[in-house]
């Protein structure tokens, strides 16, 4: 079924020191990322090495676990429609990010280090192969102008 899907979410910035953003280091960068129906929300903040809160999630870690997380959700389909018995998935993923000197920049690249366990030894080498058609149909994937690459390896029940 094809269609159209639509998002939403809130953000609320919840870093004014009671001078609100006099000077660069006169604000936290904490936020609160919350989507209606869900129970949970995201405290995020910006990486350490922008004055931020390392306790809390930053965009790039959020853009790196959405492509990791999208990738797994797309390679278990892809599985099932090959046949191919999945019975674990672990993810180490790693990102770059450059800065531009002009006080921006962009992500460089990110690596998926895909450890999937299968059921059975004889699904070995088709499994390995389903990763491309997986980041063909993820959806983050398609959306980033960076490169994903994948390093994946798989292993079977016991080994």
């Amino acid at each position: 079924m094809l269609g159209e899907h639509h998002y939403a979410i809130e953000v609320e910035w919840q870093g004014d020191r009671g001078e609100g953003t006099a000077s660069y280091r006169s604000y936290g960068r904490q936020h609160a990322v919350r989507a209606a129906g869900k129970l949970h929300e995201i405290a995020g903040s910006s990486d350490r090495a922008f004055h931020g809160d390392r306790d809390r999630w930053n965009p790039e870690e959020l853009v790196l676990a959405a492509l990791s997380e999208c990738h797994m959700l797309s390679y278990l389909h892809v599985a099932v429609n090959h046949g191919v018995v999945v019975v674990g998935y672990t993810d180490a993923a790693t990102a770059t990010l450059r800065e531009d000197g002009r006080g921006g920049g962009r992500l460089q690249e990110a690596v998926l280090r895909p450890r999937v366990t299968v059921a059975d030894p004889a699904m070995r080498e088709l499994a390995d192969s389903l990763h491309h058609e997986a980041s063909e149909k993820c959806f983050i994937a398609a959306s980033v102008a960076f490169p994903v690459r994948h390093e994946p390896i798989t292993l079977v029940r016991g080994d």
